[in-house]
């Protein structure tokens, strides 16, 4: 454990579902349910793929202007996607101290969601409602072969209540409910935000020191990396797999080499032992 979260390492599935069942029973509510999300590094952070693009401090003016400016047309033109036209207006209301409360409206938030799901750089980090949505994220890569993954666990308002502090980093989540891309929806996605207000403007920033304030509440479970054949295995058995999460022909052909390869070598090699 340390200042920012609850690390957990876990010897098994098994064990993380016990320790699932246990943080859902006391936190997990319909007003305010957990979010979840999977990475195949116990070692990386929680970034965002803005961040990760080397723009973590960028403000919202320069990437409103990116996205319902610069790529706009392009966008409008080849993508099945309305797209958030550039507003003199709008872009004048990331300047307002009183405008995070409401950001994104609901034009651009669905153009978001659509840009994070088709590997644009964005500033929402991406959960789900669905824990074994995450697993299946957490495990989906063959590598690292050794070491751990992560499964993360996050409550917003563990009391109920919310509070933030001028000029300091503050986040949210924005919500599941939001017309976008069929992947949004299959993958049970949900998005966190997080902003601070300096110079006279708002700008995206990091989530992490944000974690561990009284709100805002993380939980990590790390899991070995052996695990990974048994937990894809069980969530296939319920039809959770790439090509359900994301319904493309390329993830179509990476479900079936897993279904007649992968598993089907992995049942042969346990036969014959």
């Amino acid at each position: 454990m340390n200042d920012l979260m609850n690390e957990i390492d876990v010897a098994d599935w098994d064990a993380f579902e016990a320790e699932l069942a246990n943080l859902s029973r006391n936190l997990n509510r319909a007003s305010m349910p957990l979010l979840y999300r999977g990475q195949s590094n116990a070692e990386w952070k929680l970034t965002t793929t803005l961040e990760r693009a080397g723009c973590a401090s960028m403000s919202l003016v320069d990437y409103y202007r990116l996205i319902a400016n610069s790529i706009a047309p392009a966008v409008g033109t080849f993508a099945s996607m309305d797209v958030a036209e550039w507003n003199v207006d709008v872009e004048s209301s990331f300047r307002h101290l009183q405008l995070f409360p409401t950001f994104p409206s609901a034009d651009l938030y669905r153009y978001m969601v659509y840009l994070r799901h088709h590997g644009f750089p964005s500033p929402l980090l991406d959960w789900s409602l669905s824990p074994y949505v995450a697993a299946f994220f957490a495990f989906r890569q063959a590598d690292p072969k050794d070491g751990k993954r992560s499964i993360y666990a996050y409550c917003e308002r563990p009391r109920g209540m919310k509070a933030g502090a001028v000029g300091a980093p503050t986040m949210r989540a924005l919500g599941p409910y939001v017309r976008s891309h069929r992947r949004h929806f299959r993958q049970q996605s949900n998005y966190t935000i997080c902003v601070e207000y300096k110079q006279d403007m708002w700008q995206f920033s990091e989530h992490s020191p944000v974690f561990g304030t009284g709100q805002d509440v993380l939980w990590k479970f790390n899991l070995p990396s052996t695990e990974r054949l048994k937990v894809l295995q069980l969530l296939n058995d319920y039809n959770l797999n790439a090509f359900s999460l994301f319904d493309s022909e390329e993830t179509l052909l990476e479900t079936l080499w897993f279904r007649e390869l992968v598993l089907k070598t992995q049942h042969f090699r346990s036969a014959s032992q």
